[in-house]
């Protein structure tokens, strides 16, 4: 046997299934990402290159093994030329879900990956057409999800939601119960891929939806005091915020869908 994939993440208090990644290269290709110089086509490059690096994480992390003998080359002058250990089981049934529009390329690039992995027989992409619903104040009240193309039960899958911004989780929270609710089965595992995100994001998926799973790169509470923000993330959590007025991530980096697709909209 194996031993168990030893993932490196920050120390928190905000329970089990929260894993935010203590990873300096993704640390410092995320803060150029959230970089005012940073545009088109450098923008969706680093995109690429970080749900490349965090889908890869999750894969190590929770997808099941299984024990392999596997002929390598040397099979051909040596007995001994078999490789024999665990790899990951790539008959594992996966969904990647796409929320339009800031998870359309992250959600690819996780498709793409597992399907180099997998058996792509076992590996789907679903999309879901969300939006923010907000108040005459400009606050996020929540989501509506106005169209659909849900490939089949999800039923024993991995379901994975690749979403960079985790702000306020209501979109998240409306796209996984529209799976765990909407009579498509049991999911084997629900997880959330997010880039960044904040102490009210993980509080409310943790709430309404207490076995979801959720990576993140990093995780920002700007909008927290001064001594909030020196003790260990969840120590505190009552007086931790990262949103601002409008309920976007602070420090954060912008909109990120808005930048992924040059539309300001």
């Amino acid at each position: 046997m194996s031993p168990p994939h030893r993932l490196s993440e920050i120390e928190h208090r905000y329970g089990d299934g929260v894993h935010i990644l203590n990873d300096p290269f993704l640390t410092t290709q995320l803060a150029r990402l959230c970089s005012p110089q940073t545009q088109q086509p450098a923008f969706n490059d680093l995109i690429a290159q970080l749900y490349t690096s965090l889908i890869r994480a999750v894969i190590n992390q929770e997808f099941p093994r299984v024990a392999a003998e596997l002929p390598t080359r040397m099979l051909a002058t040596n007995r001994n030329g078999v490789f024999r250990g665990e790899v990951i089981d790539t008959r594992t049934p996966t969904v990647v879900v796409d929320i339009a529009r800031a998870g359309i390329l992250p959600s690819q690039v996780c498709f793409d990956t597992l399907n180099h992995l997998l058996d792509p027989p076992v590996v789907r992409q679903d999309h879901l057409i969300m939006a923010r619903t907000t108040n005459q104040a400009h606050q996020v009240t929540g989501a509506a999800i106005s169209g659909a193309k849900i490939g089949g039960s999800a039923d024993g899958c991995i379901v994975l939601f690749p979403d960079p911004m985790g702000a306020t989780g209501g979109s998240l929270c409306t796209a996984i119960h529209s799976y765990v609710d909407g009579g498509l089965g049991k999911p084997r595992k629900v997880v959330t891929l997010n880039l960044i995100v904040t102490p009210e994001f993980i509080r409310r998926l943790k709430r309404e939806i207490p076995d979801v799973l959720i990576y993140a790169l990093r995780l920002d509470r700007g909008m927290s005091p001064p001594d909030v923000l020196a003790t260990v993330p969840g120590e505190r959590w009552d007086e931790e915020s990262g949103l601002d007025e409008r309920q976007y991530i602070v420090p954060g980096g912008g909109g990120f869908g808005e930048l992924m697709n040059n539309s300001w909209v």
